[in-house]
């Protein structure tokens, strides 16, 4: 027997079978997430035509070097968990695990930005509700525009909590040995998930961010 039909479930007749269909799955997976980021986009899209002059006031509140630091961040993890997967084919396990561990940091640092940037909106009275507070005469359509980007960057900020957990548990399965050079799909697709949720993120940033 081949030492790596022991990771071949019962149900696929070889471990090409059973990857081609893992990765389809995810793919279907990723599919219905851009559907969810979608209608997200589409109704900022609307309101954003609606009410141009108190998104770009609204816009102003947000701080551009921040935004900015955070999509490097985001961006170089993504490298880091390209190094992964190509650490998982070459059967370097060491590097397969230094490499996630490597992108989980930069994901955290990334939450814990976003986490200051949310203080700070607090401080400033700029979460929605009965204390919102905004300058100028469109704060209520300016009250609408935090609404949009407290509810996208938070569902952005749980996939990547999701893809922290997630690569935790890869790194387990590397330890145990189940990452090989022949059979690296939690690892392959993983990767795959982490590099949607940065996409997701170089279209917010810009949408958020960059409205003059």
């Amino acid at each position: 027997m081949h030492p790596e039909s022991r990771f071949l479930a019962h149900h696929f007749d070889s471990l090409e079978q059973q990857h081609e269909a893992a990765t389809m799955g995810m793919w279907l997976f990723l599919a219905t997430e851009i559907l969810f980021f979608g209608g997200m986009f589409t109704a900022y899209g609307v309101y954003r035509s609606f009410y141009p002059q108190a998104f770009v006031a609204a816009s102003h509140h947000l701080d551009v070097t921040i935004g900015t630091f955070n999509t490097g961040v985001l961006l170089t993890s993504s490298l880091t968990a390209a190094l992964a997967v190509h650490a998982a084919q070459a059967g370097r396990r060491r590097a397969v695990i230094g490499f996630l561990v490597a992108t989980m940091l930069l994901g955290a640092t990334f939450l814990g930005v976003k986490g200051f940037e949310y203080h700070h909106k607090f401080v400033e009275s700029l979460i929605p509700g009965h204390g919102f507070v905004f300058p100028g005469p469109h704060a209520r359509h300016a009250e609408l525009f935090f609404s949009l980007y407290f509810v996208m960057t938070a569902f952005h900020a749980l996939h990547i909590l999701i893809g922290l957990g997630v690569m935790a548990y890869v790194i387990v399965l590397t330890r145990r040995g189940q990452v090989t050079p022949e059979h690296h799909p939690s690892v392959e697709l993983t990767g795959l998930y982490w590099h949607f949720v940065d996409i997701i993120w170089v279209f917010l940033f810009p949408l958020l961010y960059l409205i003059r």
